[in-house]
Order: structure tokens, then sequence, then C-alpha cells
């Protein structure tokens, strides 16, 4: 990847992130642990990648993004208003009464949202839906599926696994963000989803596997991607909860924690010193 394209993913993912801890804290609620893990992603995604018109949120060949995590909304809110979809004014009303950016995404009231989410193991299905209605219309669209690692212990994942393989979607690229922690502690301490990669190449997937904040690494993922027919594609990302603010990193109680004013404080002084180191 040319160093100055990097240098700017590197920076708007630092921004999202800080949208990330704006919407969190003004909220009083929310998951900020998995929304910073999936914030590099979401960046090459939105600003590399996707076939989007923040213009035109629903124009039929439009890429979809699917995130099946619903509840790292906080990420994808945040990555939907760099991109231009909304005012980045929104953030502050997160999960307030009334306002635009509910806890979990809602399809009928964000532009940039392409399907409702928050049990976790629907999201993935409704990919599928996607994807498969893609084959039918001959549409030139991609769908992409962000997982959690903990979500994949979900029965309907294996289900949609299976469907997706079935159908040779390979227009279907599904991410499992696998930062090893969910709400109630270690992946594999609450109930083992690993080897998630030869699980996944059981059902038929195609297997990529990338370093989650490494636009180099990232790049690959997504090319190689790119060169697979016949079958779905999973990428399994190594990634660190709380990525980019220090006391929140690999800490479960960040899941579903939100700053109090201190807290909010020292993680945005972290994140705009990064942000000024590389605009540096």
């Amino acid at each position: 990847m040319d160093a100055s394209i990097k240098k700017q993913l590197e920076k708007t993912a630092c921004k999202i992130r800080m949208g990330v801890i704006e919407g969190v804290y003004n909220a009083k609620s929310g998951h900020p642990g998995g929304s910073l893990s999936i914030c590099d992603v979401l960046t090459y995604l939105y600003f590399a990648k996707l076939n989007v018109d923040p213009k035109n949120p629903k124009m039929p060949e439009r890429d979809r993004v699917v995130l099946s995590k619903g509840h790292c909304a906080p990420a994808l809110y945040s990555a939907l208003a760099e991109r231009g979809f909304f005012d980045a004014n929104e953030l502050k009303s997160l999960r307030h009464i009334g306002a635009m950016l509910q806890g979990h995404p809602d399809m009928k009231g964000t532009p940039g949202v392409d399907m409702s989410t928050g049990s976790l193991g629907q999201g993935i299905s409704a990919a599928c839906g996607m994807a498969l209605g893609g084959k039918f219309s001959s549409a030139p669209y991609k769908v992409y599926a962000i997982l959690g690692d903990g979500e994949i212990e979900e029965g309907q994942v294996w289900e949609a696994a299976m469907f997706a393989a079935h159908n040779k979607l390979d227009n279907l690229v599904a991410i499992v963000d696998n930062n090893g922690l969910q709400i109630d502690g270690k992946i594999t301490d609450v109930c083992s989803p690993m080897p998630i990669t030869d699980k996944f190449e059981a059902f038929g997937w195609h297997i990529i596997t990338m370093n989650a904040h490494d636009f180099d690494d990232i790049e690959r993922a997504f090319d190689e991607a790119e060169k697979i027919n016949g079958k779905p594609i999973m990428i399994v990302q190594t990634s660190t909860k709380g990525k980019g603010v220090s006391f929140m990193e690999n800490q479960v109680s960040w899941h579903g924690s939100a700053p109090n004013a201190e807290q909010y404080a020292q993680a945005m002084d972290e994140l705009k010193k990064t942000l000024e180191s590389l605009e540096g």
C-alpha cells in the first residue's frame, strides 16, 4: 500500500475511534471495546473498498455492509458519519430516546445502514440472503458481514455458514473479529469456538487471516478475497479489544461500559495525540 494512503487511513481510523468514544460517553452506555477493535476494517471498507454513495445511500448497485455484531454500532455510526452519510454531531445523541442513532443499527432510520441487527447470529443470515439475491439478479454488489468471535457461538451462524457454502456465495465476504473477549470473559473460557479457521473451512468457506490493525495486511486480505470463485470468503482478523485507548485494551470490563468524564478525557487525549503524531 502506498505510504501516503496508509497514513490517511490510519488518521481516519483514529477519528472513527474518537467518534466511538464520543458516542458511548454521551450515551452513558454502549459497547466501546468491540467497537474499537473493528475501526480499522470499517475504515478500509468505507474509505478504500466499497462502492457506496453517501448522497444516494440506497442505490441498488451499492455494496452492502451487515454489522452482525450489532451492539458495536458506535463504530459503524462513526464510520458512516466520517464518510459523510450524516452529520457527526449525531454521534452525541447515541442511544437517546427519539434520536436517529439507536443502540443497535436500524436500516429504516439511519442512512447507510443496510440491515437492522442486534440479536446475535441473525446478521450473517441476512447477509446470506442479500448475497443470494445478488446472485439471482446478477447484481454487481458484494456483501460484507462483520461478526464477533463470541457471536459465532450461536448455532444460527453455522446454519448460515452451511447455507452460504451450499449456494456458492462468492459475493459474500464475512469477517470474524477475533479479539478473544466477550461479555462474560475470554471466549476460550465461555464456550470456545476455536479453531475458528478450521471450522469455517470444514463448512466449505475460503479462509483468509489478517492483522486487524495493519492496513497493508488488511489490503492483502481483501485483495485475496476478490480472486475467490465458487466459495464464500471468511476473513478471520486478529484484533485487540479496546484498540487505541490504553486502559480499555484487552479489558473485558469495557465490553459494555461507558467511560465517565475523567476516562472520557483520558481516552480522547490519547486518541488526539495519536492523530497528531500521524499528522506530524
